[in-house]
């Protein structure tokens, strides 16, 4: 390795370093860091004072030493290096008998057996690393425990009395092999299950309009997208600008500090499609539209997608008008919206119920693409299992640009519109 080499490989170091101290958190990521720094500086200087304790005087008394441990660490922070008082140590067995049962509680779930037995049944036999002292069923509920819950590795290494690194392994072995159940559980319908899966495009349109495939067609799912915030080394982009690194991060965040989640929900706000990319990779629904147009016996006869603005505008997928319209347009942008609010309720529960996804604290976009589709498979795993969770929506962000529009999908939408206009205009009349 040259110089040049050397001095290139030591600038992306610092830059990694200079990310990590800069970066800007959300509100929950801080607080998160804050509580891990605050709990390592007790614990470092409770050590400290017993150290010190201990060259004045005779080591302290199980009743200082416990009462240090309850004020300052909790109790399981040095549990092992005491000497405990025959009641105390009974409180230590009940408390571990409690966690011990709630655990096992846990594993007993439905679900945590059911995703045990997928895993199990997989086509791939590859033992899962890290599982040495873990059965199945454990090995999915710390796995869940890290994607349901804002908690450290520190924390879950204390709950399931495992190494810190030994977690890491397990985790990522898990979310390895639920990748691989995608196209078993993540899959668009076909044929009598797509037919079943169509919903009513709007309340207004009666079963007249609909005969002979003319009128308003049915919906099939909601086209859409989201971000997961992650962290990716900067030094990966932008190395060679001449605009200091720290500058830039505070005039705008790295299009790859996220990555770009494509979904497209049935009315249930089950997956049918997942599309994963860096945040740099802007694509709205152009592949999926090629796909569809490559073929066309993925929709069913008289069906369609919608997507909001800024999506492709095709004789398969709807959108809404944009820019200054009248009444009719305004109409079939009200109808579209209705169906919107199934996706962004589908996208709320997925943040709910996988609180990991709030903030990706991962330096390669390899595993953070793992973990978010891992959730993204468990959401209609759970689904599945009649196991729903009712996440608060946020509110969407409004798009004025359209997508790119090809002739027949204007001018289908435009007939469509003005079937609602006259069926809403017949129903007040």
């Amino acid at each position: 390795m040259d110089v040049s080499e050397c001095v290139l490989s030591a600038g992306r170091a610092v830059l990694d370093m200079v990310e990590r101290e800069w970066q800007p958190l959300s509100a929950g990521e801080l607080e998160h860091r804050l509580d891990q720094a605050v709990e390592e500086i007790l614990e470092s200087q409770l050590l400290a004072k017993l150290e010190k304790q201990s060259h004045r005087r005779p080591p302290p008394t199980n009743t200082i030493y416990v009462q240090l441990l309850q004020n300052q660490v909790g109790p399981q922070v040095l549990h092992t290096a005491t000497t405990s008082s025959p009641s105390e140590q009974e409180e230590e067995k009940e408390e571990e008998a409690a966690e011990s049962q709630e655990q096992g509680d846990a594993v007993d779930n439905p679900a945590i057996k059911y995703i045990s037995d997928l895993l199990q049944s997989s086509k791939s036999r590859t033992r899962m690393a890290g599982r040495a002292r873990l059965s199945m069923s454990h090995t999915v509920l710390l796995s869940l425990t890290l994607l349901s819950e804002r908690v450290s590795y520190r924390t879950v290494s204390r709950r399931f009395q495992l190494e810190k690194g030994n977690i890491h392994r397990i985790f990522f072995s898990f979310c390895q092999r639920i990748n691989m159940l995608e196209e078993r559980h993540i899959k668009w319908p076909a044929g009598k299950e797509a037919v079943e899966a169509l919903f009513p495009f709007s309340n207004l349109i009666g079963k007249k309009e609909l005969e002979g495939g003319k009128g308003v067609p049915q919906v099939l799912g909601v086209l859409g997208h989201t971000r997961i915030p992650i962290r990716l080394p900067i030094g990966k982009h932008d190395v060679e600008s001449t605009v200091p690194e720290v500058k830039r991060m505070k005039m705008e965040a790295p299009p790859d500090s996220w990555l770009n989640l494509e979904l497209v929900c049935d009315i249930r706000g089950r997956f049918l499609h997942c599309r994963i990319s860096k945040g740099s990779h802007v694509d709205r629904g152009r592949a999926l539209r090629d796909k569809l147009k490559q073929n066309p016996d993925l929709m069913p006869s008289s069906s369609c997608l919608v997507a909001r603005a800024g999506y492709p505008l095709t004789d398969q997928i709807f959108t809404p008008y944009t820019g200054s319209h009248g009444p009719r347009e305004a109409l079939f942008n009200k109808t579209l919206e209705e169906h919107f609010q199934i996706l962004d309720q589908a996208i709320a529960d997925l943040r709910a119920r996988f609180r990991r996804l709030t903030y990706l604290d991962i330096g390669n976009y390899d595993r953070a693409r793992a973990v978010v589709l891992t959730a993204c498979v468990l959401h209609n795993v759970f689904l599945d299992l009649g196991q729903a969770v009712q996440g608060e929506k946020e509110e969407a962000t409004p798009q004025d640009e359209e997508g790119e529009a090809d002739d027949e999908g204007v001018r289908r939408r435009d007939s469509i519109t003005d079937l609602l206009f006259k069926s809403f205009n017949h129903g007040n009349a």
